[in-house]
């Protein structure tokens, strides 16, 4: 890749098979390193041409939290796309709970029930967003560009924790490493799941659960899994960690002092997600974004790139944690 990082987006569309019109459409952002523009044509058009240098890339998928833009994401991507990844985000709307449509990652009900959990994926949005991908990678502008057997999945939210639940190489073997923030495995009672249930994962690939210790969109949610909001030994996250991982090849934990839910996203919108929820948070959440990603950088190059100098920061923060982390663990 060229010593100047320019990133790009090119937009792409797919369709999922069995979701009803017009909510059937997936509409993708993929951010890519890129060359400055070199002629009038690339000036006037905007269409610059992708960094080749290092292709292909490997693939970060984010898989969003519900009723979050992808446009929140895209501080988020660019760092990554400028440490040497292709990054997609996406928006897909379509039906969050009978009668309400938004912003999802995608969500299947009757898999994510007790009657259909390990049956398949609970998000129907990866594979067509994979195959696509891979259409783009064999022909058009993004030709040779991606290398999607080095796939790594971000989700946030809603968003990673169809990321865990899904990450089964039977169905996804392109994944090679999962990131989530703000998320975990408690199941829901009103999917017919008794209190208290802790689903597994059948993710095999290093898994990396983050989040905040501010974060009072979880707490707030705790009534849904039988536990009453705001309650101190309701700490999902840390326990989808040590006990919703039995699979994973290497499992870590990073929780970080003070931040909140949306702090993957920036701007936040403040007319959608449930940011409300949250009491004013006091911390610097621009320098935790900042401890997050360099965190992210360390581990997906450790586990996509295969950098050692990416190893060796990433064994560096759990032997040594950094400012803005309350907890660092790894197993």
């Amino acid at each position: 890749m060229s010593t100047q990082v320019v990133v790009r987006a090119y937009r792409d569309a797919v369709r999922v098979d069995g979701a009803p019109a017009p909510l059937d459409t997936v509409h993708l952002t993929v951010r890519h390193p890129a060359w400055p523009a070199r002629n009038d044509v690339e000036r006037m058009s905007g269409a610059l041409a992708p960094d080749t240098d290092g292709a292909p890339y490997p693939v970060i998928v984010v898989v969003p939290g519900v009723n979050v833009a992808s446009a929140g994401y895209t501080w988020l991507a660019t760092r990554l796309v400028e440490a040497g990844h292709v990054v997609v985000s996406y928006d897909w709307v379509g039906q969050l709970f009978p009668g309400q449509n938004g912003l999802t990652p995608g969500v299947d009900v009757a898999v994510a029930s007790p009657q259909g959990y390990g049956t398949a994926p609970t998000t129907p949005a990866l594979r067509p967003i994979l195959d696509r991908l891979a259409a783009l990678h064999a022909e058009g502008p993004l030709a040779g560009m991606l290398d999607l057997d080095r796939v790594g999945l971000l989700g946030h939210s809603a968003g990673g924790t169809v990321a865990l639940q899904s990450a089964d190489p039977q169905w996804f073997p392109e994944i090679a490493a999962v990131a989530t923030f703000g998320s975990h495995l408690m199941a829901s009672q009103m999917l017919g799941f008794e209190a208290g249930t802790l689903l597994t994962s059948p993710a095999c690939v290093p898994v990396m659960i983050t989040a905040g210790n501010a974060d009072g969109v979880v707490a707030a949610s705790a009534i849904r899994y039988g536990a009453e909001a705001g309650a101190e030994e309701h700490d999902p996250v840390v326990r989808t960690w040590a006990e919703g991982l039995p699979h994973s090849s290497e499992a870590s934990l990073a929780v970080l002092d003070g931040a909140g839910h949306l702090l993957p996203v920036s701007p936040e919108d403040p007319t959608s997600a449930r940011g409300f929820l949250e009491a004013p948070l006091e911390a610097d959440q621009e320098a935790l974004r900042e401890a997050f990603t360099t965190l992210l950088e360390a581990f997906f190059g450790t586990h996509l790139q295969k950098v050692p100098a990416q190893q060796a920061q990433l064994d560096h923060h759990f032997s040594n944690p950094p400012t803005h982390f309350a907890d660092l663990r790894r197993r």
